[in-house]
């Protein structure tokens, strides 16, 4: 059997969609997965098939509407937003509230569950914000006004927040979006990097390069969703049903999509 200490985060039965007074709307249902520590995984899956309201559920920013979430052999239901924050950090496809902040500024606010209410940053939390902007080749663009940076740059710079906040597990709404192929496969390949010291889960539409870099991955179809590592996915055809036979087909032996002529 597996030992649940191996995970991070899993999920048990999951329902997710929206409450309403009329009847809740499922978006996704029997979601059962378990994200290894220190595993780079990527959930994929057409536009509308509930990526997002995914990972709102995961993050306690959306209820669930069935089943459970556990972070580290704990329901995600018994965290307050304090101790989820010291757990578990978000990079979401919004940009910043305000572009006017340096870069420094942006991944400091990383530290907020750790500072006190004045938001003094200790010499401990300044070494982290170093780290962070290290990590992500951001360090010489401390002092760069956001709105300065070019898009990778910026989303490099918020991955650089969420590893400021040091959390074992960094949840990622689609980081490529708006990216060149350049930046997009080097933003993954910061990802995969990253992930040998923690789990880190992304949406994407870069199947392909998903495939090519993920422990495991996440494959939401109209029909079901399905879990393992590519190798098992690709045996299993789960991504020949992610797109409509006549227009998209899936090479199994390349690990890539084509158009049907």
């Amino acid at each position: 059997m597996s030992n649940p200490e191996n995970y991070t985060l899993q999920t048990e039965k999951l329902s997710i969609g929206y409450f309403h007074k009329t009847g809740n709307h499922v978006v996704a249902k029997d979601l059962s997965f378990s994200l290894n520590k220190g595993a780079l995984v990527g959930l994929v899956g057409s536009n509308g098939i509930g990526k997002s309201t995914l990972l709102r559920t995961l993050c306690k920013v959306q209820e669930p509407l069935y089943g459970k979430v556990i972070i580290n052999e704990k329901p995600l239901d018994t965290y307050s937003f304090e101790s989820l924050a010291e757990t578990l950090s978000v990079v979401l496809t919004e940009v910043p509230a305000s572009k006017n902040m340096t870069v420094g500024e942006l991944v400091a606010l990383g530290r907020q569950p750790y500072t006190n209410w004045l938001g003094t940053l200790t010499e401990s939390d300044k070494t982290h914000i170093i780290q962070a902007l290290q990590a992500t080749e951001m360090l010489p663009y401390k002092d760069r006004k956001c709105y300065e940076l070019s898009d990778g740059q910026l989303q490099r710079a918020l991955i650089a927040r969420a590893l400021a906040q040091d959390t074992p597990i960094i949840i990622l709404d689609e980081p490529t979006t708006h990216l060149d192929i350049y930046h997009r496969a080097s933003i993954l390949k910061l990802l995969k990097t990253l992930s040998k010291n923690k789990t880190i889960l992304f949406s994407t539409h870069e199947i392909d390069l998903a495939i090519q870099l993920c422990d495991q991955m996440i494959v939401m179809t109209p029909e079901k969703t399905y879990f393992g590592d590519p190798c098992e996915l690709i045996e299993a055809g789960c991504f020949s049903a992610l797109f409509p036979k006549n227009l998209i087909d899936f090479d199994g032996e390349t690990g890539s999509f084509r158009i049907v002529k």
